[in-house]
This record gives structure tokens, sequence and C-alpha cells, in this order.
């Protein structure tokens, strides 16, 4: 099963990574799912490929079942939700490459899913598992789990923006994104109202109170510091309006809702309690 396992390794941890979101979890994932393939009778697996991705996808169903229950911790370094977390350590160049590739858009997006129809959209959608084969997992009939996918489905697919105003304000949003990312100062002030006004929650810094900054430059110079997260963000609609979510770990950890008049961004609220953020309906746009 050793060689076989490491045949189908890429295929193993494409379907781990898309069911987490995070490079450490996937390969903790795999590394529990070779233990457990290891240990098992395989003497009658007609489809060593096939049951491997079971496998795996149940690994993954027990992490996210696990993440669920954790929720409501804070991400902290050293200490808290943090000892929860895989301790794997991964390239971040890696990690921001494979995000890419998959699209950190649908990643914020499957954050919001529940496991069950996690699990059902990445097996059937990505993947091409038949609903049939996917049932057993969840103790579902393929009905079902169809009905998952499907909702699902409807959440990554999103809705589509045909007002030339949501067009412009995406626009706005990708370069607001693009110029956080670049470092560009300059870039990022020309998008903001002279007057923007910029609001962030306890949970975004920790602090007593919620943080107010107002004016063009104090706000982009604020966004410069984000530079890091902002390399796993990406544009996503916020309660139907163009905004932004970043991941940490595979997991939706801060969400920015803007505000615009005449093209120009006037208010950006930065939401990261958690209450608040299960609030959100964080979709794609088709």
């Amino acid at each position: 099963m050793g060689e076989i396992f490491e045949e189908h390794r890429p295929r193993l941890r494409a379907v781990a990574y898309r069911m987490l979101g995070s490079l450490a979890e996937a390969d903790d994932a795999l590394q529990e799912a070779w233990l457990r393939a290891d240990r098992a009778d395989t003497t009658d697996v007609a489809n060593p490929a096939g049951w491997l991705t079971t496998v795996v996808a149940r690994v993954c169903l027990n992490m996210l079942r696990s993440r669920e229950h954790r929720r409501e911790e804070p991400l902290e370094e050293g200490g808290g939700a943090a000892e929860a977390v895989p301790a794997a350590v991964v390239d971040p160049e890696e990690e921001a490459l494979l995000a890419d590739e998959v699209g950190l858009a649908l990643l914020v997006v499957l954050d919001t899913l529940s496991p069950a129809e996690r699990l059902a959209f990445v097996l059937h959608d990505s993947f091409g598992v038949p609903f049939d084969e996917i049932a057993p997992m969840l103790d579902k009939n393929p009905a079902a789990v169809r009905q998952l996918a499907s909702r699902a489905r409807r959440r990554v697919r999103g809705a589509p923006l045909p007002q030339a105003d949501a067009v412009r304000q995406r626009q706005v949003v990708g370069a607001y994104l693009a110029a956080t990312r670049g470092g560009d100062f300059d870039a990022l002030v020309a998008l903001l109202h002279p007057d923007v006004v910029l609001r962030a929650d306890r949970a975004v810094v920790p602090t007593p109170e919620p943080i107010l900054v107002a004016g063009s430059r104090p706000v982009a110079e604020g966004a410069m510091a984000s530079m890091g997260r902002a390399r796993f963000a990406d544009v996503v609609l916020v309660d139907g309006r163009p905004g932004m979510a970043m991941l940490e770990r595979g997991r939706v950890r801060v969400v920015l809702r803007f505000t615009f008049e005449a093209g120009l961004i006037t208010e950006i609220d930065v939401l990261a309690e958690p209450e608040r953020l299960r609030e959100l309906d964080l979709t794609t746009w088709s």
C-alpha cells in the first residue's frame, strides 16, 4: 500500500487541501490517513485510489468537525487555539501559490460551509466522486448528499453583478487588494475618499475598544501593515456587495466591508469577531 499511497499522494493532498484550506493541516491529514491505511487489511480493496480518497476524506471530515467546536476561539500565536492547530512546518510561498491555484475566493466560501456540505461539494464537484460513494461517509442517502452539494454549489457560484456600479466597485476592491499586496501606498490613497473612515472591531487587533481611523493617508498606512495577510486575501461578495476576506490556516479570520461614493471608498468596516463573521453572507460571483 505504501507505493500506491505515494503514487496517489498529489491527488490525495489536493483533496485534503480543498477540504481543509490549510497546507499544514492537509499534510497532517495525509499522515493520519497513511497510518490508517498501513494498519488496514486491504486484501479485498479493488480500487485502491478510491479507497485512499475515502480514507483521506474521512480524516478531513473529522478535522473539520473538530474545527467547528473551536471556531469561537481566536487564533493567536503561542497559546489557546493555536495549540490545537497542527504544527507542521510549510513553506509560506508554496502555500500562497497553492491557494492562488485553487482560488482564494473559493477557499473563503468553502470555510463558510458545514463540514458535510464541504465534503459533498469538494469530492463530487472537484474530484468526480459519485454521490453513492460519498453517502456512507456522511451516513446519508445519495439524494441527501446531492442536496448538500447543490446548496454548497449555489454559494460557491455566487450571484451575478450586472449593475455598472457593482462592477466598478469590484474593480476598486481588486485594486485595493493589489495595492496592499504590492505595498503601493500612492495607488491605495488614490482609491480612498479624503475623509474615508475605517472601523475595526476589537478582535482585529486586541484593544479595549474598537479602532477608528479617519483620513486617506492614515487608513492607507494601516493597510500597509497588513501586506502579509493580503497574500491570503481575495475579493468576495459580502452580503451581496464587493468586499474582501482574509484566510488564516484555512479559516476566514478577517472580512473587509466597503462603502463607496462616486467610485471611491468612503468607509471600511474590518470585522474579525467570530459572532460577527458568522452573520455575514460570503459568496463568490458568477
